[in-house]
């Protein structure tokens, strides 16, 4: 064990062996003044002097009221009459005692401390006197007490005034008061001449008188209680006696009115009190209170300890530095206060000046708690049990609990709880061992959560608010506890926090207090015996069944959005709470499923119930096929736990609310009460969604080996797919794949040896099927992954007809309705034959290395298709070999006429020039040559001054543009280009056909006879110069447009980089040519386009 930095208070100071031994009963410390005056030894303590004025602490008080009355006794002054102010226990009998040994024997007076105090403080010897002691405690109301003469002679009398005058002078003060003269009692109460003869006879013998009274209201209240005549008959007596005293010389009386029982302070007890207390009022010096709080220190140091460790107090200094410096860590204000702090603790070393101010204070408000009597009795149980396991450097509220690993309460604490449980409060008593047995449970648990409190101080603050909530309705400010709690120096941190978790599961803390934010202190604590929410709730939480917390549980998992959030928009079929596997369908669909609490698994180790949703669909038997297209979400076992127990706290202040709003319409709430219930419930219903998000944090799917595996994944603010998407073991890919993974050559091993074709519906399913296989998100992407592929060329798909014949697609996208018809194969290129071939591919830069020169051959687009051709294709930055799939010659022949007839290709074959127009039959031969469309003529090019080979006398024909224009090309123009030049001619308005023309039809059978001028109100054109601006021409979709804008960045780049200016003319067509489309439309469109640029609309 580390040693301690202090050493503790039993090191510093012993306790006596009396006390440590259990010699020492603890009805001794009730001082008995009926046994000191008879001397028959049954309490040497009190009976001896050397042993009582060892134990005594001459008190300022007490030594001012022992000189007034010793001075009084010696007829110095006139102080006839003195009673002490003191509650029970407060140290009246043991004045009494004191003022008795101090005159009963001044010559044998022992030579100790105490006694030199008390003889300095008088200035003389004490005088010898004759005492009489009325211990009423001791006077039977029927058979009366046994009294002792001067001469030792001993007699039973009953009547007050009878055991007066036989101690004072045996049979003859009796015979002095009878009215016969004889030796016996009277039964009125003397008069006052008669109680003045009899107070001057010891004066006789040169003694002074000494009157001592102590309980005189526990007789008085019985005696009444008996017969009513004897309130008077006291009431007289207390009159005559105070009277009597007064006027004879050296006498004097010190009288304790209160009882010791305090059932006696009854209404009636209560108002012959008050008759009492007038009667000496009128004759009583200022009253004594012997004992004060200062006094209560020094009064336990002389009892308890050897007088050889307290004689030296300086040495106790370096102690109570060492308790300062961890208080002081605790306690801002009391390392603010210094050396007065240090000289404060120095007095009351080895106490805790707090811990006696709180006994002094606020116990002594309690009726049977007997002021120093009682806190003797309290700390001599505490002290004998503590001293064997306290490590504390001063007594605290540490010695009021059991001994370390032992439940139940201490004895000390027993009998202050004794005390207590006496009190009433609103007519119910109270219960305090219940009380502190569930709060000394809960403080041993938050400290073995702790580790950092490692003195029990949250037991400790569990005593401390005991102590400082009585009486009933008492408190204690936070700096109450943390002085009381701070000299083993815990870490201030770790104490904060021991005592704000007691204040939030306490069960009788106040709630009135504890109602504060979570991680804040409350300002103040009170324990009572009213249950607070805490103990409510906790007592409604045991009370709900677990089928309501279950029903309301999955009620709160269907409302947590974070486990399902994102999925759908994925491309996600979800289910929440499934009830049966047959609820998630087996359809090669990706299903998202979160389970029910049923399904709870741990990381490693599957449920039986998570296994079903992947294993099953109706039953065992009928297994699930698409397995590897599942993902199930389960909660932890702990989490569900937790996330019960959270769905029970809020069920549980539920109801709560439901008794408090009962008491609420008896008016029994306070608003604050209502309030802090508020506050519960909101927060208790925050933390479900927390719990359940935190809960659910198991996987449970199929694993690369078809195994069900279960791991876990770490929840955050992120949706919970999301971070089950990003996991790399659920293997699930939301990107598409490549069309070459698919492949026979791609990772996936999805063909068998020697296959070419497989249908696309089977490739598609095998992702949902085959657990080597990536799960994919969506079924789509892998239908999009194949169109894509079969874009690029990469494969071929074909649909087989019914009839046998097929449709296939190579370098463009089937349809939706081919996509989804389960007929549709994929074709490897090698074993494809194409059963068409687009006209747009023939284009050139359209497939890869076709066009080899400006023109190619028919024979070359027929040796491309032939089946064996590969070619390099360039794919992210490196060349990859691809296989050009067959095609027949019929099949390209029909491409290159559509294709020529479409106006994509330019065909020549001998003097023919085919575009835009069907190919004569025999014209389309191995040998004919393709171009592209030949670049468009400008209508300016025809005029005579840039064309005047073809002007003839001002005129020209079309046959003449034609020849001339196929010169200056050097080659036969298509018919279509000079068709179309001559058009644009005149609508421009360039031409004009000629007066004596043939009708121009554009027809080349007539070329030779349609006969144009130049129009007379054009300016002439400016000289021909040769186009050297490249142009890109063509009717677009809206999914192309979307393209070119896409591209719009990257052509940017390139005029950038080629320093090329580069131009965008828009134009835009609304309407099919033969109906005018709406006002409204145009209008809308017109709204749309400004937003592009003002002036761009369609009129």
């Amino acid at each position: 064990m580390a040693k301690l930095p202090w050493k503790p208070w039993h090191e510093v100071v012993k306790l006596r062996e009396d006390l440590r031994s259990g010699k020492l009963p603890l009805h001794m410390f009730a001082a008995d003044l009926y046994e000191v005056m008879m001397q028959r030894g049954k309490r040497p303590v009190y009976e001896k002097p050397e042993q009582f004025f060892a134990l005594t602490f001459p008190t300022y008080n007490l030594r001012q009221l022992v000189r007034d009355v010793v001075l009084r006794l010696a007829g110095k002054n006139d102080k006839a009459v003195r009673q002490l102010e003191l509650t029970y226990g407060g140290g009246k009998t043991h004045t009494l005692i004191t003022l008795r040994h101090l005159v009963h024997d001044p010559d044998k007076l022992p030579n100790l401390p105490a006694v030199g105090e008390f003889t300095q403080d008088i200035g003389q010897k004490p005088p010898k006197c004759r005492i009489a002691a009325l211990c009423f405690d001791k006077l039977d109301v029927e058979k009366g007490m046994e009294v002792s003469s001067p001469d030792g002679k001993v007699r039973i009398l009953k009547q007050p005034w009878s055991v007066l005058a036989y101690q004072l002078a045996g049979d003859a003060g009796l015979k002095l008061l009878h009215a016969n003269g004889k030796a016996e009692e009277r039964d009125s109460a003397p008069a006052e001449n008669l109680l003045i003869e009899l107070l001057e006879l010891p004066g006789k013998d040169g003694l002074g008188t000494l009157i001592l009274i102590d309980e005189v209201l526990m007789y008085a209240r019985e005696k009444v209680g008996q017969d009513k005549e004897w309130r008077s008959r006291l009431a007289n007596f207390f009159q005559y006696l105070t009277q009597a005293v007064v006027k004879v010389d050296r006498c004097c009386l010190v009288a304790s009115l209160l009882a010791t029982d305090p059932r006696k302070s009854d209404t009636l007890g209560r108002e012959i009190q008050a008759e009492l207390y007038d009667i000496f009022q009128r004759q009583r010096e200022e009253a004594i209170e012997p004992v004060v709080k200062d006094d209560v220190a020094e009064v336990l140091r002389r009892r308890f300890f050897t007088p050889e460790s307290v004689k030296d107090r300086d040495s106790f200094r370096q102690h109570v530095v060492a308790a300062l410096k961890g208080i002081a860590a605790v306690d801002e204000q009391t390392g603010k206060q210094g050396a007065e702090a240090e000289e404060r603790y120095l007095k009351s070393f080895p106490f805790h000046p707090d811990l006696t101010e709180v006994l002094y204070s606020k116990w002594t408000q309690l009726a049977r708690f007997q002021r120093a009597r009682g806190i003797l009795r309290t700390f001599a149980l505490a002290l004998r049990e503590a001293e064997r396991w306290d490590e504390s450097p001063i007594i605290g509220p540490a010695v009021f609990l059991t001994a370390p690993g032992k439940k139940g309460l201490s004895d000390a604490l027993s009998e202050m709880v004794s005390v207590a449980d006496t009190e009433e409060w609103e007519g119910k008593k109270q219960a305090w061992t219940g009380i502190l047995d569930n709060e000394f449970s809960q403080a041993r648990q938050i400290q073995t959560d702790s580790g950092g409190l490692k003195s029990r101080e949250v037991e400790q603050a569990v005593v401390t608010t005991f102590l400082h909530s009585q009486p009933i309705g008492q408190n204690a400010r936070t700096r109450d506890l943390v002085v009381l709690l701070g000299s083993t120096r815990p870490d201030k941190i770790e104490l904060e926090k021991g005592l704000s978790r007691w204040a939030q599961t306490s069960y009788w803390l106040d709630d009135l207090y504890t109602g504060v934010v979570d991680g804040q202190l409350p300002l103040t604590w009170r324990l009572g015996n009213r249950p607070n929410l805490t103990q409510m709730h906790a007592v409604a939480a045991r009370s709900i069944t677990d089928d309501i917390v279950r029903a309301r549980l999955l009620d709160e998992i269907g409302r947590t959005k974070a486990l399902t959030a994102n999925a759908s928009a994925a491309g996600v079929s979800v289910h929440t709470l499934p009830a049966r596997p047959n609820d998630v369908k087996d359809d090669g669909t990706f299903r998202y499923a979160v389970l029910g609490p049923s399904a709870a698994s741990e990381s490693g180790k599957p449920s039986p119930e998570a296994r079903r949703f992947l294993d099953e669909t109706t039953g065992t038997d009928k297994p699930r096929v698409y397995r590897n297209s599942v993902l199930t979400l389960v909660p932890s076992k702990d989490g569900l736990e937790l996330a019960t127990g959270r769905v029970r706290d809020y069920l549980a202040w539920e109801v709560v609310a439901e008794e408090v709003k009962k008491q609420q319409m008896d008016g029994n709430v306070d608003p604050a009460r209502a309030q802090t219930l508020r506050i519960n419930i909101d927060k208790a219903k925050g933390r479900i969604p927390d719990a359940i998000r935190q809960a659910y944090c198991i996987v449970v799917t199929v694993s690369e080996k078809d195994e069900a595996q279960a791991f876990k994944i770490t929840v955050t603010d992120e949706p919970h797919f999301n971070i089950i998407k990003g996991d790399k073991r659920s293997r699930v890919q939301d990107t598409a794949i490549t069309a070459e993974a698919l492949l026979s050559e791609g990772p996936y091993n999805l063909w068998r040896p020697g296959e070419t074709s497989r249908r696309v519906k089977d490739l598609a399913g095998a992702f949902a099927q085959l657990p080597h296989l990536p799960k994919m998100l969506k079924a789509s992407a892998i239908l999009d992954t194949l169109a894509a592929g079969c874009e690029k060329g990469t494969f071929v798909l074909r649909l087989t007809r019914p009839d046998g014949t097929s449709r296939t697609w190579w370098m463009s996208r089937p349809d939706e309705t081919a996509l989804n018809d389960s007929a549709l194969e994929l074709v490897l290129p090698g074993g494809a034959e194409l059963s068409e071939v687009s006209p747009a591919l023939l284009a050139p830069a359209k497939l890869p290395g076709l066009w080899t020169n400006e023109e190619i051959t028919v024979k070359s687009v027929a040796d491309y298709f032939s089946g064996s051709n590969v070619v390099q294709v360039e794919r992210d930055g490196y060349q990859e070999a691809m296989q050009i799939p067959k095609a027949s010659q019929a099949v390209v022949d029909k491409a290159v006429s559509a294709a020529v007839e479409g106006g994509i290709l330019w065909l020549l074959s001998g003097p023919a020039s085919i575009l835009g127009e069907p190919i004569p039959a025999g014209v389309l031969t191995p040998n004919a040559t393709l171009r592209q469309p030949p670049s468009v003529v400008a209508p300016a090019e025809i005029l005579p001054e840039n064309l005047p080979a073809a002007w003839k006398e001002g005129t020209a024909t079309a046959a003449s543009i034609a020849a001339q224009l196929s010169s200056r090309f050097g080659t036969n123009l298509p018919w279509r280009a000079v068709k179309y030049v001559i058009d644009e001619a005149l609508r421009a308005n360039f031409l004009c056909v000629a007066e004596d023309s043939a009708p121009w039809t554009g027809d080349p059978g007539t070329a030779q006879y349609a006969r144009f001028q130049a129009s007379k109100s054009v300016p002439p054109a400016p000289p021909a110069t040769q186009t050297v601006v490249l142009v890109a021409e063509s009717e677009l979709k809206p999914s192309e447009m979307q393209d070119l804008a896409d591209i719009v960045p990257k052509l940017l780049q390139i005029k950038a980089k080629a320093n090329a200016p580069l131009r965008f003319h828009v134009r835009i067509e609304m309407g099919d040519g033969k109906t005018l489309p709406s006002a409204e439309a145009a209008k809308e469109v017109n709204k749309l386009l400004k937003g592009v640029k003002d002036d761009l609309e369609v009129k």
